[in-house]
């Protein structure tokens, strides 16, 4: 047995007497509000031989490596998770930057994840969809660190971190009634996520206000089905504390994956318009064949989804996004979460590693004269 360590941030309840080491998180938002953001690290302990099952799986065409079927074996380890959240000293009814001798806990984590990232290891920040339970969210960014960190095509001298930002989507399978409580609690998380992001941005301000020697790694977003939602919300909170006319580039990549927004939220004037002004480039990944989309479109009345045809009219949006069709190597057999599978999981390896989408070393075609527009091949 060995062990594997993730670090996270929630707005979810904690469970258990003691909030600074919990038994887990919960079904609902954090007693201390909506916005309140716990930041914690976690270890569980592994099988390797288990996890070689899963990341050396053959999947014919969509390439080596199984993290959809990893994601159970990791959320049952999570029974034994020893968790250790960031203490805070902080008076919640002042504003931060008026407080003496205050300690966030967003310090504490940045501060470590910092000293990781000058160990040759880019950040990801992994955000889930609905229908998830906390156990189930750890087992889904555990397997997509290991996949990253075990992709056959990736740099065998980087490494991935990823850190879970896990929102109180409830995990109990009702197609109707939890969407639509989940799609409500995505939004509110929005602002939380927004808070998160704009920490980090003051981290990087207070670095370079010090003259501090900056770590030379990058970090990324990915986000999955409703998670991109979530994003989408937190735009607003971003814009709401930023000044001047653009949102600060933090990022170097940002994968939108299976996207359950509408296909029209790129384009300007709708909610995801400014996004590429956050990152270098944007990746949307989608799937004709997603059931879950086309669920999402005929039971909940929602426009057609981005993650089942990509955007609307591909046309108008910002160049810098970069438009990803996963249907000739999904064919339906993985229909929502091929991010996690094989040569998609290694396509967004590719891009962390800094390759360019012309690569000829990617599996992937351009399609059209747009620039932007690529179709995953199995070979």
């Amino acid at each position: 047995m060995t062990e594997r360590r993730l670090f996270y941030a929630t707005n979810r309840n904690h469970l258990g007497n003691d909030r600074w080491h919990p038994d887990g998180y919960g079904k609902k938002f954090s007693d201390d509000g909506v916005e309140n953001l716990r930041f914690g690290r976690l270890t569980v302990e592994v099988d390797e031989s288990k996890l070689a099952k899963h990341l050396e799986a053959d999947r014919g065409s969509m390439g080596q490596g199984d993290g959809e079927g990893l994601i159970k074996y990791l959320a049952k380890c999570t029974d034994s998770a020893d968790i250790i959240a960031y203490r805070e000293k902080i008076n919640r009814s002042i504003a931060e930057d008026q407080q003496d001798n205050i300690k966030l806990g967003s310090q504490g984590a940045f501060s470590d994840l910092q000293t990781i990232m000058r160990k040759n290891t880019d950040v990801l920040l992994y955000i889930h969809g609905f229908n998830v339970s906390w156990a189930d969210a750890v087992g889904s960014a555990l397997s997509l660190q290991e996949m990253l960190n075990h992709c056959p095509d990736g740099d065998t001298e980087q490494r991935v971190q990823v850190v879970l930002f896990s929102w109180p989507s409830d995990g109990m399978a009702l197609p109707f009634v939890s969407y639509k409580s989940d799609r409500s609690e995505a939004a509110g998380s929005g602002n939380a996520v927004g808070r998160a992001i704009l920490k980090v941005r003051d981290f990087l301000a207070s670095l370079r206000r010090a003259d501090a020697t900056l770590c030379k790694q990058d970090l990324h977003i990915l986000c999955h089905s409703m998670g991109n939602y979530l994003l989408q919300n937190a735009l607003e909170r971003c814009d709401a504390f930023t000044p001047g006319n653009a949102l600060p580039r933090l990022f170097e990549h940002i994968f939108l994956c299976a996207p359950d927004v509408d296909d029209t939220a790129l384009e300007t004037g709708q909610p995801l318009e400014r996004l590429h002004e956050l990152a270098r480039s944007v990746s949307v990944y989608h799937n004709r064949g997603d059931v879950a989309l086309v669920v999402s479109d005929f039971t909940k009345g929602n426009p057609d989804r981005l993650g089942s045809n990509g955007p609307a009219r591909p046309a108008v949006v910002h160049n810098k996004v970069h438009q990803v069709d996963c249907t000739p190597i999904v064919k339906g057999r993985v229909e929502h979460s091929y991010y996690l599978v094989g040569h998609v999981n290694a396509d967004i390896r590719m891009s962390i590693d800094g390759l360019q989408h012309d690569d000829p070393r990617r599996r992937r075609n351009r399609v059209g004269l747009m620039g932007n527009q690529w179709e995953m091949r199995s070979t």
